[in-house]
């Protein structure tokens, strides 16, 4: 069995495609895909015809190449660009939301705040009493930038 499928380049190809597309999901950095597409685009030219090894080895790697340098940047700005909207989002479900301070916040103004039931590292320029309302400015990283409610 194994030998009929070695004696069709272009199920080897289109196989080789198929476990590099699978290996993109797994293996971050986007460039693998690439040469999965390069491995189909081969299949198909030995489906069409009868290129020697030589020669699909060459349209392998010219296609996967010319794929990877025209298309990587417009393919991650389309698709993958979309990642910094949805920070933004989150960001947005924290700022201006109000917080529950759950302790005095100390002399160099940090304590912690209860928010959606978890509790958050925090800072503040403003000093701040247990029980207290914040409102959130900022979040950065797993600290939340708070200042007072009522001023």
């Amino acid at each position: 069995m194994i030998e009929n499928i070695l004696s069709r380049p272009e199920l080897v190809w289109f196989i080789l495609g198929l476990v590099l597309f699978l290996l993109e999901l797994v293996i971050p950095g986007f460039f693998i895909f690439f040469f999965g597409l390069g491995a189909w685009v081969t299949a198909l030219i030995c489906l069409i015809g009868d290129p020697g090894t030589n020669l699909q080895i060459a349209i392998f790697a010219i296609v996967s190449v010319a794929a990877l340098i025209t298309l990587r940047k417009m393919i991650q700005k389309r698709f993958f660009d979309s990642k910094y909207k949805e920070s933004e989002d989150v960001e947005d479900e924290f700022t201006g939301k109000d917080a529950v301070a759950l302790a005095d916040f100390g002399d160099d103004n940090t304590g912690k705040v209860e928010f959606k039931g978890t509790t958050w590292k925090s800072e503040s320029s403003s000093p701040i009493k247990k029980g207290q309302i914040v409102i959130i400015n900022k979040k950065e990283n797993f600290k939340l930038l708070v200042e007072p409610k009522n001023k």
